[in-house]
């Protein structure tokens, strides 16, 4: 497991990040914990929330992954043997200043984050997402306030596109505040918009890229096929959030580039899912690549593809999943 700086930032991270969105709904607080486990064994010591997680979660449920989170490194005493990242803007209850990226929610949201997680500092706390509501100057003097109090260390972002990081890093200049040192897009084999602007932008200006589902929410596992019913727990098949990921990747072209995929890797004796991930983590400025998981044993094959070198052919033959498709006409950000 390769370590690298965040960005221009002084502090590493483990080069996969382990993402904890299924903890509370789909893995139990037991499951969880083993989770957790089977992750340090391997070297992964850079951990993912967000106050509203659980994925998929009803009502009242938000919080109960940072919850989880918490007891285990309570039990473990492994608060500084990881580095902890979580993240702020969800709704946390019906309240109209209960979500957002205003001073109010964002130091209340710290506030609470910091009691589930049961530390006094979280060492990169981001955005989950624009607020357009709000302006960005108000966002980033709470964050900075909130690093200048040593509650945070690092503040970052998610789901930006490049024009509002752009926005974000010119306001945090002009009015010298704490600025996004990283970003979280969506990144893999079947998504790959990043590559236009954000890429190049994070490279340019030294922002640290943690990229999430790189295994496109279990379809880059070979694990579906075309005409298959959605399962019941999976990422697919989730109440509030199947619906999501359906739109994302549910689609007869994705499932037509799959079965190709993996008809020319198969004599190669290479999994799809080992395959995708090495293909994420060999992308220039990629940082880190979230990598979560329902059980221990599937997080433990996942990292399989950590080590794996792809040769040109097997990288041209990730490059026409990608052309083959057609092209996303909806660019609106869609939360997890």
């Amino acid at each position: 497991m390769d370590t690298t700086s965040l960005g221009r930032t002084g502090l590493k991270v483990s080069e996969i990040c382990l993402g904890t969105m299924t903890f509370g709904n789909q893995a139990d607080e037991e499951t969880s914990f083993a989770i957790m486990d089977e992750a340090e064994r391997a070297g992964v010591f850079f951990f993912d929330t967000a106050d509203v997680y659980p994925l998929g979660g009803g009502p009242g449920q938000a919080g109960r992954t940072e919850e989880i989170v918490g007891r285990w490194i309570g039990q473990r005493g492994a608060r500084e043997r990881i580095v902890l990242a979580t993240k702020c803007r969800g709704a946390m209850s019906a309240g109209p200043n209960e979500e957002g990226l205003s001073r109010k929610h964002i130091l209340r949201a710290c506030e609470e984050s910091l009691r589930r997680l049961q530390t006094d500092y979280i060492d990169l706390y981001q955005a989950h997402s624009p607020d357009p509501s709000t302006p960005i100057e108000e966002t980033l003097q709470a964050f900075d306030d909130l690093v200048r109090a040593g509650k945070v260390r690092y503040v970052g972002c998610s789901n930006y596109p490049a024009w509002q990081l752009s926005e974000a890093l010119w306001a945090s200049d002009r009015c010298r505040l704490a600025r996004y040192d990283s970003a979280q897009p969506r990144y893999n084999l079947l998504f790959r918009m990043i590559e236009d602007e954000i890429l190049p932008l994070c490279r340019a200006r030294g922002i640290g890229v943690i990229t999430y589902n790189p295994l496109a929410g279990g379809m880059l596992t070979g694990r579906y096929q075309k005409g298959q019913d959605v399962e019941s727990g999976t990422r697919f098949g989730l109440e509030y959030a199947g619906d999501l990921y359906r739109r994302r990747y549910w689609q007869e072209a994705v499932f037509e580039a799959m079965a190709e995929l993996q008809e020319f890797l198969e004599p190669r004796g290479k999994a799809i899912h080992h395959v995708a991930l090495a293909w994420v983590l060999a992308q220039p400025g990629v940082t880190s690549a979230i990598l979560g998981a329902s059980k221990p044993e599937q997080l433990q094959d996942s990292l399989k593809g950590v080590d794996m070198t792809l040769d040109e052919d097997e990288l041209r033959a990730c490059d026409e999943v990608w052309y083959r498709l057609p092209r996303e006409r909806d660019r609106e950000i869609a939360r997890r």
